[in-house]
């Protein structure tokens, strides 16, 4: 029953009672300052494309999934990624982008993102932590001042790709950087899940949380859709989709299904040695999927930008 943060009645409503939200939506949004929404319009200005990774719910692959899309997309020279992990209090980027034990650098034009590639730079909570193991135990108004200084303070520069790995619920963060975001423009948002109801139902509310902020859908992601075995090829499934999976869902909320991507231990492998499976298993089932998926999110955006440049 949230009536939306665009409505009048956002943080007003008999529903929005005890949402931990509440006064933030009341308030009128995060980048409801002028101001403020011309400070963050500035800073973002170089960058053409925003994809959100999103998941109702934890362990479905979303940082696994930001990771790739980014190597995907920076596999192009001509290129420039940003990755941007909002997950506070579980940063896993660094980790998978090899990044572990690197700290941020401060310039006279902001903070320096920290780069895998010339073209892939990232950001991230984890970068500013004396240990891999350190706890972050924040409240929200916390959580939120750090997201707006990592779009407000960091030098992203002229970026044709940035990716937003988001931890998962449809919480502070989530309102933060879309209402944060809001100043510049979000492409849309690419919603990960796994086959079983569990996580579906999960997904659904995430769907859901689009809808009433008015966040676009770039379309949904299966993962762990089933494993090919190396040796026979035979396919099991290890997590049934017991109600349909996510193609029913897709179906059933009109949303577009972008692929399934099936097991392969090696994607784990690959994440701890922080190590591109897209290139260290070329010829994987999981590979060609990511892949193709990757090449729709880029045909979306560009299609996106023609659709905005032709309205302007």
């Amino acid at each position: 029953d949230c009536p939306g943060t665009s409505s009048a009645q956002a943080g007003r409503a008999a529903a929005c009672q005890g949402c931990p939200n509440q006064r933030l939506c009341a308030a009128g949004g995060a980048a409801a300052d002028p101001a403020e929404a011309a400070e963050l319009r500035e800073r973002l200005r170089g960058v053409k494309h925003t994809v959100l990774v999103l998941s109702g719910k934890g362990g479905v692959g979303k940082s696994t999934f930001s990771a790739l899309l980014a190597h995907g997309l920076a596999a192009d020279e001509s290129k420039q990624v940003a990755l941007l992990d909002i997950d506070i209090c579980g940063p896993s980027i660094p980790k998978m982008m090899g990044l572990e034990g690197e700290q941020v650098h401060q310039s006279g034009s902001g903070w320096s993102p920290v780069y895998v590639e010339e073209n892939l730079g990232v950001m991230s909570v984890g970068f500013l932590l004396s240990s891999p193991d350190d706890a972050v135990i924040w409240r929200g108004p916390k959580k939120n001042g750090l997201i707006k200084q990592f779009l407000r303070d960091v030098d992203w520069g002229e970026v044709d790709y940035l990716i937003v790995d988001t931890p998962p619920g449809t919480s502070d963060e989530h309102l933060s950087i879309v209402q944060y975001l809001s100043a510049s423009h979000i492409d849309g948002a690419v919603i990960i899940t796994t086959p079983q109801e569990v996580s579906l139902q999960d997904v659904r509310k995430e769907i859901n949380f689009c809808h009433k902020v008015k966040l676009p859908i770039i379309g949904v992601v299966e993962n762990m859709s089933g494993f090919i075995c190396p040796k026979c090829k035979k396919e099991s499934q290890i997590f049934p989709p017991t109600t349909g999976g996510a193609e029913k869902m897709c179906q059933n909320l009109n949303v577009t299904l972008l692929g399934k991507v099936p097991l392969d231990p090696q994607i784990g492998k690959s994440c701890d040695r922080g190590q591109c499976f897209l290139s260290e298993a070329p010829e994987s089932p999981a590979t060609s999927s990511y892949r193709n998926i990757i090449q729709r999110i880029q045909e979306y955006c560009d299609l996106h930008h023609f659709q905005e440049e032709k309205i302007i």
